[in-house]
């Protein structure tokens, strides 16, 4: 069992019957040696985030989250569907809403973890880094500045960034998708 001090930021647990990650955790003192816990919560099988205090006594069971590859293979009217990664027959879909952030970079035949909860693959996974083409790079404009600047590009999932004014179209970049950011250029 986990206490309210145990959520701390990507800890999974049971609430309400449902498997949650803590995304942001902050502990409040109060007088008497008691404690709160403000927690922003994610729920993995919805996607929905919400807010939530607990106090010293609450208890929570860990959750079971098991992890298995899988493999996307396209998207259709908010629908995201994906196969086993060993057994390609087996297909299912996630919404846009469960997948989150991580939508915009996935591209087809990326293998990603899925989340299995109950024996059911609920959400996934995405690699913290990836690898894409920019298919689009305005030319720069350097406005007399001392420093290199940067300039937003498309990559080939549809997804705007800021990369550094020496990117052109055709090059391979690698993303922080946790960030949102620019790490590199691929050689």
């Amino acid at each position: 069992m986990l206490s309210h001090t145990d959520l701390k930021k990507g800890t999974l647990f049971i609430y309400n019957g449902q498997p949650y990650e803590v995304v942001d955790f902050s502990l409040n003192f109060q007088g008497r040696g008691s404690s709160t816990s403000q927690i922003k919560m994610k729920n993995l099988i919805t996607g929905n985030t919400l807010s939530q205090n607990f106090k010293s006594g609450d208890s929570f069971q860990e959750a079971e989250i098991e992890k298995k590859q899988i493999k996307f293979l396209y998207a259709n009217k908010g629908e995201y569907f994906f196969c086993e990664a060993a057994n390609p027959a087996k297909r299912f879909s996630l919404s846009k809403e469960q997948i989150g952030f991580g939508i915009q970079y996935l591209k087809e035949n990326t293998l990603v973890d899925g989340l299995l909860f109950n024996e059911e693959i609920i959400n996934v996974v995405l690699p913290i880094k990836v690898q894409l083409k920019v298919i689009e790079a305005a030319a720069y404009l350097r406005g007399g500045r001392a420093t290199e600047g940067t300039k937003e590009v498309i990559l080939e999932t549809k997804t705007k960034i800021q990369a550094p004014s020496f990117i052109k179209e055709g090059d391979l970049v690698e993303i922080n998708t946790e960030t949102n950011s620019y790490v590199r250029r691929v050689e």
